[in-house]
């Protein structure tokens, strides 16, 4: 595989603002994350009393998974677009569609 590096056409302002974006994005990110494990906690634990999944924590995850999907390929200059706090939250129609059935091996 090829090593490839390109200029940039931006000015130094135009990457600074980028960068800057960027750290606000990684806060953001920090925070995602531990909301994530915290649902997780409540997720298991809420499995375990009642033998099954909550539905609305369930489909809230997923969206907020697929945010921090967002955040790092914008962090890691793989797309253009702004995640949220400066664009839209992810929709249930732009994330995959979580599997039916929850097997455990």
């Amino acid at each position: 595989m090829a090593s490839e590096t390109r200029a940039t056409t931006s000015d130094r302002m135009a990457i600074l603002k980028r960068f800057v974006v960027t750290l606000v994005c990684m806060i953001f990110f920090e925070v995602t994350g531990l909301i994530i494990q915290l649902s997780v906690l409540f997720q298991f634990g809420y499995l375990f009393v009642t033998k099954k999944r909550s539905e609305p924590l369930r489909i809230f995850c997923n969206n907020l998974s697929q945010y921090g999907y967002r955040i790092m390929r914008y962090s890691t200059l793989n797309i253009n677009k702004r995640p949220f706090p400066f664009a839209e939250f992810p929709e249930d129609d732009e994330c995959d569609e979580p599997v039916k059935q929850v097997q455990f091996r």
